[in-house]
């Protein structure tokens, strides 16, 4: 049992560190604030782009992961810093405040979504499309809310629900919403309400939803995870 663990052990830990040199840093800015992303490795070719958003804690395995797989597919995948060096939460508690904030404040998340853009675009991309997971999935909405020049988005149990006093307008993205079953963090009306936002906005979207899935379900490190909704999603 000792030997099969720590065989286990070393298999995550290579795993991990393969990743790591798949994966190169980039840093940028937006303003003054400097940002450190991640692009894969094949970045200055001329392929479609995928910009990933990580969840509400900055760049995971969950989104590194995501890159590498899109990698594999013939993409060049970057993922977002959004709020920037040295602003990084260590906990839930600054997770969610830091995360609330730009979801309030729509606006500079946007921008941090373009700022990313454009590096994705200097590394070679043509076509882009975006995803996003949990608090990144909320930013997959916004760059189609914003209008960003992107084909598609894809919105992986994010946060639906937008101010009351925003007006809805046009969509001219793609949409595609994956959306936990059991997802306790999404009022019905919040459903409701993205859907005649959607149907206003005269978008082109779809969405899917998930059985016996919670909040997380696509994270292997999260309780919430669901290996066969996973795999589908």
């Amino acid at each position: 049992m000792k030997t099969q663990a720590i065989l286990v052990l070393m298999s995550i830990l290579l795993g991990n560190m393969v990743i790591a040199q798949e994966l190169k840093e980039v840093n940028y800015k937006d303003g003054n604030q400097e940002l450190k992303g991640m692009v894969t490795n094949n970045s200055g070719q001329n392929l479609p782009g995928v910009l990933i958003l990580p969840a509400w804690k900055g760049i995971d395995q969950e989104a590194k992961d995501a890159a590498i797989a899109l990698e594999k597919q013939g993409y060049i995948a970057f993922i977002a810093d959004i709020y920037g060096v040295g602003n990084t939460p260590t906990d839930n508690a600054g997770s969610s405040k830091l995360s609330s904030q730009y979801k309030k404040d729509y606006k500079s998340y946007q921008g941090r979504i373009q700022a990313a853009l454009d590096e994705l675009k200097k590394s070679g991309a043509t076509k882009i499309a975006v995803i996003g997971y949990c608090f990144g999935g909320t930013g997959a909405l916004e760059a189609a809310r914003g209008g960003l020049p992107v084909e598609g988005v894809v919105c992986i149990h994010g946060g639906l629900a937008k101010a009351a006093d925003r007006p809805n307008v046009e969509i001219k993205s793609k949409v595609l919403v994956e959306h936990p079953a059991d997802d306790a963090s999404v009022k019905p009306e919040d459903y409701d309400g993205l859907v005649k936002e959607l149907n206003e906005g005269k978008a082109d979207w779809q969405i899917i939803t998930y059985a016996n899935s919670k909040h997380t379900f696509t994270n292997p490190e999260s309780a919430d995870y669901n290996p066969v909704m996973a795999k589908r999603a």
